[in-house]
């Protein structure tokens, strides 16, 4: 698969370079190019505790996207998932370290410990006070002599920064920095695995498994388990956290490693807060990419124990876009519908046919929900069975409160219904069909003139007509022989729906952005959802 790259070789200087670039002048990097790799600020005086850290690159916006006042003086970038020299830590060392000496931050990992380590050694040897903090907040592996270090890291970058930004001594802020990294327990899950630039991604994890505690160059986990959603992924790995951390209230970081959406981690968030170890958390940074594992499609979690002091080392403001903030975990604040907005509903009556008629048809376009996804996929955003899934779910889970006994008032109240459950253009239009049509029912309307009255008004707001690509091409014959019965409404619908396969250009709906080629043999998904409701109807 492509990916946007140069040349391999050259993509950690080319991105280092970029975001250089756009630094507004904040950041500079040392020359030697590309063995050392050295990102640093560009206002430092060596008047205070230099903290500089670094590793692999792939892990962006960590570490070079935290350098700057408040967190890191320093970040030394080697290879995508490969430690840097010790002479590229050496350099970042030297060119920052003054007199009140250098903090190093270094992730448990091999490469990383004896690099950083050595390099240390030959600054001291030059009469530099350097101190190490070694971060090992992975709990996946309890039983490794040596846990990883992975996302907590930014905890120790952020408040070592913080607290050496005002002036503590080296002393002070290495202390400090080893307190937080031995209460700091995180925990990773993924759903694939990365993709290094230049070769192909690894097919570890099959579909329907999730991989917990892997690491964050994409090493295997400790285990593959089920994956049950947002929300069992979440329990498992909250159970997993409050197991290893202590008492009291926590700060959490959720961390997105890469590639999951930012709709996804919103959800995550949620799960998190919702959870029993919710009620533990009381302050979170994120959702937010902040170690990463190039794109993989996975998150962490991260806790600590904060205490007051460390909480304002944590807010404490600073100047780079990487970081979130922290913010207070709070209830959802819910504000009630402006007056006149609520909908008055139609009191509710009982009609054992009616109800069955309804939740058979919602069946229906649950059970269609895939296939029309694939066809919109085809010519849309791929979400017509969602939506109309969606729809129908809120209908079943309203049918205590409809009027079943009452044909005009259960079309109007349908209408209603998704006006305020369905989203999108589809949501509207459907919402004033019903609306329409349960109007001419209740001034006399039979069932089939109050639908064509319903579909009338429907393509006046609309627009779209018979040949246009949409629904309507379904529709509109579907009612015009539906006096002749279902089974000829149903032919008549599928008809339709397959013309809608023979036209390359559509003229209403998503479709319209589409080319003629991706239109061409594809039927409409509007179109195809009302031949299989009347399918089902004529069944």
């Amino acid at each position: 698969m492509s990916q946007f790259i140069n040349r391999r070789e050259d993509v950690v200087t080319e991105a280092i370079d970029g975001a250089l670039a756009l630094s507004g002048g904040t950041l500079a990097r040392l020359d030697g190019y590309p063995h050392i790799r050295v990102v640093l600020r560009s206002d430092w005086d060596r008047s205070k505790v230099a903290v500089v850290s670094g590793g692999g690159s792939g892990h962006e916006p960590a570490h070079a996207g935290f350098v700057g006042r408040g967190m890191l003086t320093a970040a030394v970038c080697g290879d995508v998932f490969a430690s840097p020299s010790v002479d590229a830590v050496l350099a970042g060392i030297l060119a920052v370290t003054g007199p009140a000496g250098c903090l190093l931050i270094v992730k448990n990992y091999t490469g990383d410990r004896l690099n950083f380590g050595l390099a240390a050694e030959r600054a001291r040897a030059q009469g530099l006070d350097v101190a190490m903090v070694i971060v090992d907040d992975d709990i996946a592996l309890p039983d490794l002599p040596q846990a990883r270090g992975v996302a907590g890291t930014l905890f120790v970058h952020k408040i070592a920064g913080a607290l050496a930004e005002r002036g503590a001594d080296l002393e002070s802020v290495a202390a400090v920095a080893r307190r937080v990294a031995a209460a700091t327990c995180t925990i990773g899950l993924s759903l694939g695995t990365c993709r290094v630039p230049g070769s192909p991604r690894e097919a570890r994890i099959p579909e329907g498994k999730a991989e917990l505690g892997l690491g964050i160059h994409g090493e295997p986990g400790v285990e593959q388990i089920d994956f049950a959603g947002a929300r069992g992924a979440v329990a498992v790995m909250a159970e997993r956290l409050a197991a290893a951390m202590g008492e009291g209230p926590h700060v959490a970081l959720i961390n997105n490693l890469g590639g999951t959406s930012v709709l996804e981690m919103s959800v995550l968030a949620h799960d998190l807060l919702a959870s029993p170890l919710g009620a533990r958390i009381a302050h979170v940074v994120g959702p937010a990419p902040l170690m990463t594992s190039l794109d993989m499609q996975g998150f962490s979690l991260s806790v600590f124990p904060a205490d007051a002091a460390e909480l304002e080392l944590l807010k404490a403001p600073v100047a780079m876009p990487a970081w979130p903030g922290l913010c207070e975990a709070r209830p959802v604040a819910v504000v009630a519908l402006p007056a006149g907005l609520a909908p008055v509903a139609p009191a509710p009556s009982e009609d054992a046919v009616t109800r069955a008629f309804l939740v058979g048809c919602c069946n229906a376009l649950i059970a269609a929900e895939q296939d029309l996804n694939a066809l919109d996929a085809k010519s849309g955003d791929g979400d017509t069975g969602s939506t109309l899934a969606g729809a129908a779910r809120a209908l079943i889970a309203a049918v205590d409160r409809l009027p079943l006994a009452d044909a005009s008032r259960l079309l109007s109240a349908i209408g209603q219904e998704l006006g305020q459950t369905m989203g999108g253009s589809s949501g509207v239009l459907l919402a004033i069909f019903f609306a329409a049509a349960g109007d001419a029912a209740s001034g006399g309307a039979s069932l089939n003139g109050a639908l064509r009255a319903g579909l009338s008004r429907m393509q006046e707001v609309g627009g779209a007509r018979i040949g246009d690509r949409t629904m309507v091409d379904a529709l509109s014959p579907a009612l015009d022989a539906l006096d002749a019965g279902l089974p000829a409404a149903a032919a008549a619908a599928r008809k339709g729906a397959a013309f809608t396969a023979t036209l390359t250009r559509a003229k209403a709906g998503r479709a319209t952005y589409v080319n003629a080629r991706q239109l061409e043999g594809h039927v409409d998904p509007g179109a195809e959802a009302v031949a299989r409701l009347f399918a089902h109807l004529a069944g």
